[in-house]
C-alpha cells in the first residue's frame, strides 16, 4: 500500500473519502472537515495543522485517519494540560503533538477508517504505524486519538497504546412510542419534575421550530449564531466555529444539522444546534437572549429526546459534563481515547497516573448510576 500524508482535506477527493467515512456519523464526514478549513477554524494560526494519512492500494482508498499537527491542548475535550506542564518542568518540549480527532467535537466515532473489502485490523495497524512515522517526522513528544470506537480502541491497545476513559452522559431510544411513555419509566418524583420543566416553558408562551441546513435562511442563522456566540462570549471567549463555518454546511451538509428555536411570539428568544444521523443526535451549541425558568433543559434536552422518539433515533449524545443531565433520563456512558507516548519516564508516569483515574472514573459511573431517574421495573 501506498502512503501518503495530505496537508489539507482537500488533497483526497471527498467521495472516496466519504466511502471511508460511512454515514453513521457527520462529523468524519469530508464535508465537515473541508468546511473547518475553508472558514479558517482550523489551519497553523489556530494552532490545528491538518495532517491527513491516508493509504491506497490498486483499488483507490484503503484507509485513512484524520491527524493534525497540535501546539496546544485546546479544542480536545481530552485535557492533557499536565502533562504538558510536567514536561516543561523537566526542561522538555510537549509540542508540538499529534491529535488524532475532529476539531471541537467531543462525540466519539471511526478515527482508523477502512475499505470494508480489506482487512481491519492489517490496515488499522498500517495506519498507527504511519501516524507514528508522522509523529517522529515532526519531532513530536505523542500521537493522542481522542474518542474512539471499538475497534479503534482494540486496534490502539494492540499496539501497546496507553488508554484512558471518561464520562459523558447520553440517552437511549428503548422505542418509546411518545414522551409520555418515555416519561412513565421514571419514578414519580422524577416524572412530576421533568413534567413541571415542560409545562413553566409552555406557560411562558413559548413554541419550538425545527429547521434544518437548507432551511436556515441568513437573517435566521445571523439569530442562531448570535445565541451561540454569546454563550461563548459569557465564558470569557469566542466560539471555536466561526458562522462562515455554519453558512457552509448549511450548504453542504443540508440535514445532517439542526436547530431548535424557541419562539416567544414570533420572536426568536433562544436556539440549540444538533447534528444528525439516521441512529444518533449530537447536541452541540445552545443561547438565549432571555432568561426563562426551565429553557435550557427544555430546549437542549427535552426537545431533542422528543425527536429521537419522533424520528426513530436510537442514541442522544448532548455533549460533555453535566451532572443534571442525569434528571432527565441520560446514562452515564464511558468515553475513551488512546495515546502513545514517546519519552519512556513519561510513558511509564503518565500509565500508573491512568491506572489511578481509571478507578476514579469506574467509581464516579457507579456512582450516578445511583440516580438515574428510571423505577427499577421499567415503563
Amino acid at each position: 500500500m501506498k502512503l501518503a500524508v495530505h496537508s489539507s482535506i482537500d488533497q483526497i477527493a471527498p467521495g472516496p473519502w466519504n466511502a471511508l467515512a460511512g454515514e453513521r456519523n457527520p462529523f468524519i464526514r469530508h464535508e465537515f472537515l473541508a468546511a473547518l478549513e475553508h472558514t479558517g477554524c482550523v489551519g497553523a494560526a489556530q494552532g490545528w495543522q491538518p495532517r491527513p494519512v491516508t493509504l491506497s492500494d490498486e483499488h483507490g482508498l484503503a484507509g485513512a485517519a484524520l491527524a493534525y499537527l497540535k501546539d496546544h491542548s485546546l479544542g480536545e475535550f481530552v485535557f492533557d494540560f499536565a502533562w504538558a506542564e510536567a514536561y516543561a518542568h523537566h526542561g522538555l518540549d510537549y509540542y508540538p503533538k499529534v491529535t488524532v480527532a475532529v476539531p471541537f467535537t467531543p462525540a466519539s466515532g471511526a478515527r482508523l477508517l477502512v475499505r470494508a473489502d480489506l482487512d481491519p485490523a492489517a490496515v488499522r495497524d498500517r495506519l498507527l504505524g504511519a501516524l507514528a512515522t508522522l509523529s517522529a517526522t515532526h519531532g513530536c513528544s505523542s500521537v493522542h486519538a481522542l474518542f474512539l470506537e471499538e475497534p479503534d480502541r482494540a486496534a490502539c491497545a494492540s499496539a501497546g497504546w496507553l488508554l484512558r476513559r471518561d464520562c459523558q452522559f447520553h440517552w437511549r431510544n428503548r422505542g418509546y412510542r411518545d414522551f409520555e411513555h418515555y416519561l412513565a419509566g421514571f419514578t414519580a418524583e422524577k416524572r412530576k419534575k421533568a413534567r413541571r420543566e415542560r409545562r413553566r416553558v409552555a406557560e411562558a408562551g413559548i413554541q419550538f421550530l425545527t429547521r434544518f441546513g437548507r432551511e436556515l435562511e441568513p437573517a435566521l442563522l445571523d439569530q442562531v449564531y448570535a445565541f451561540h456566540r454569546d454563550t461563548f462570549r459569557r465564558h470569557g471567549h469566542e466560539p471555536y466555529l466561526t458562522r462562515a463555518f455554519f453558512e457552509e454546511i448549511t450548504r453542504t451538509m443540508g440535514d445532517a444539522l439542526m436547530v431548535k428555536i424557541a419562539v416567544h411570539g414570533s420572536q426568536p428568544v433562544a436556539a440549540a444546534v444538533f447534528f444528525r444521523s439516521r441512529e444518533a443526535l449530537w447536541g452541540r451549541y445552545w443561547g438565549a437572549a432571555q432568561d426563562y425558568h426551565s429553557l435550557h433543559f427544555e430546549t437542549c434536552y427535552h426537545q431533542g429526546i422528543e425527536f429521537c422518539i419522533e424520528q426513530s433515533i436510537e442514541r442522544f449524545e448532548p455533549g460533555t459534563q453535566g451532572e443534571h443531565k442525569i434528571a432527565r433520563g441520560f446514562e452515564p456512558t464511558l468515553t475513551w481515547s488512546a495515546h502513545q507516548i514517546h519519552d519512556r519516564r513519561f510513558r511509564e508516569a503518565i500509565g500508573q497516573y491512568l491506572v489511578r483515574e481509571a478507578e476514579w472514573v469506574d467509581g464516579y459511573v457507579g456512582e450516578v448510576r445511583a440516580h438515574v431517574p428510571f423505577r427499577q421495573d421499567g415503563p
